[in-house]
């Protein structure tokens, strides 16, 4: 129950690597027939993974993670527009590595706005318009949260800052294969993505730049993916990036439909236990993602009772899970630290079934009941 964190890899992909591990291990910039072999699995892969967002192959590179990407993004944009402006706008509730990366670029002398969202903890239009100024650079708004899974209205945010003529980015990295994305339809100038959150090999990421954006390389060396990431590139980890992004395109509507369902009958279920609330918006959220706060008890407790039975879940993003502050993410959305604390992220994928969830949905009160008799949070409960 903890698929946003990361995902087993299909077998399928496995079998399509196992190759370039052994046999067809060349680099790809090398120009011998292994090197050659290697640059045209690494081209194919290209094609592959850009298809499903409906992006020009020659307008992605490839890096090593999301987070990666993301730097790449706001580090590389600043830099590259630094004769324009110093503002950029990201939304209060994006992942660690765009508010960490975003803090870190303020002590550059960046100016940030951090965008607030409603309780669903989605972006209004008109917030965005009124914040995006004459020297704004950049607007920065992820897909789909990682936390509560609530997806935001890209399409509308895309065209008001295609309007502006301020580069906007999505972090896609909930989303890509999961719910259609369409960098085109969606007026996206920069997308973020990975093949870990979505049943291929961890370490690898992928960033779309549309043509004519100006961006600095994070990375200097032997020009790499068209100059702008020098590193030799993990072809058997983007060949298997590759393989689950055809795979994705095939599968993606009839198990995002499986997973809805599934979802659906958590949540009802879960809200039935006293004291439930939901997170994220109860239906413009990602099909596979639902997200609880309950009251009176402490989110980790509830963790490590639920991992005693089985169950793998977690608080909030596992990127930041050892950190005992509140989500940034459900502070956002309205909730006090004493109700953040109190969270519950439960996400399915390709190998959860219904008895899976039935299992959830049959020991969480128990657990809850338990926590709360013993709970310093609510005197005398229970």
């Amino acid at each position: 129950m903890d698929y946003s964190a990361t995902t087993p890899i299909d077998p399928r992909v496995l079998e399509a690597m196992k190759p370039y591990f052994l046999k067809n291990f060349g680099n790809s910039m090398s120009l011998h027939s292994w090197g050659t072999e290697a640059k045209e699995a690494l081209e194919i892969s290209r094609e592959k993974i850009a298809s499903l967002m409906n992006a020009n192959p020659k307008d992605l590179i490839f890096t090593g993670s999301a987070t990666e990407s993301d730097n790449m993004v706001l580090k590389g944009i600043v830099y590259a527009n630094k004769d324009k402006g110093k503002h950029i706008i990201v939304s209060a509730i994006e992942h660690d590595c765009i508010i960490e990366t975003a803090k870190w670029l303020e002590k550059q002398g960046i100016e940030v706005t951090y965008l607030p969202v409603d309780k669903y903890g989605i972006v209004d239009l008109n917030t965005l318009k009124k914040a995006i100024r004459k020297d704004t650079v950049l607007v920065s708004i992820m897909h789909a949260n990682n936390e509560i899974g609530t997806i935001e209205p890209i399409e509308e945010i895309g065209k008001l800052c295609r309007e502006k003529d301020v580069c906007f980015h999505t972090d896609a990295t909930q989303s890509y294969g999961k719910i259609p994305t369409d960098v085109k339809r969606m007026n996206i100038d920069l997308l973020t993505c990975n093949a870990h959150k979505v049943y291929g090999p961890k370490g690898v990421g992928a960033l779309y730049i549309r043509e004519g954006i100006e961006i600095e390389p994070l990375l200097h060396g032997g020009g790499h993916e068209f100059g702008l990431r020098s590193s030799t590139v993990n072809v058997p980890g983007i060949v298997g990036f590759a393989t689950i992004a055809e795979i994705q395109k095939k599968e993606m509507k009839s198990e995002a439909t499986r997973l809805t369902k599934l979802r659906d009958k958590l949540i009802n279920d879960i809200l039935k236990i006293e004291d439930s609330h939901l997170n994220g918006h109860p239906t413009k959220r990602l099909p596979n993602n639902a997200n609880f706060w309950f009251a009176y008890i402490e989110g980790e407790s509830l963790i490590v009772h639920l991992n005693i039975n089985g169950v793998g879940a977690s608080t909030g993003s596992a990127c930041s899970s050892d950190s005992l502050e509140p989500s940034h993410v459900l502070l956002a959305i309205g909730l006090k630290p004493e109700q953040a604390h109190g969270s519950l992220r439960l996400t399915m994928g390709k190998y959860t079934v219904k008895e899976d969830v039935d299992y959830v949905i049959e020991i969480l009160p128990e657990i809850v009941e338990k926590l709360r008799k013993i709970s310093p949070f609510k005197k005398g409960y229970g």
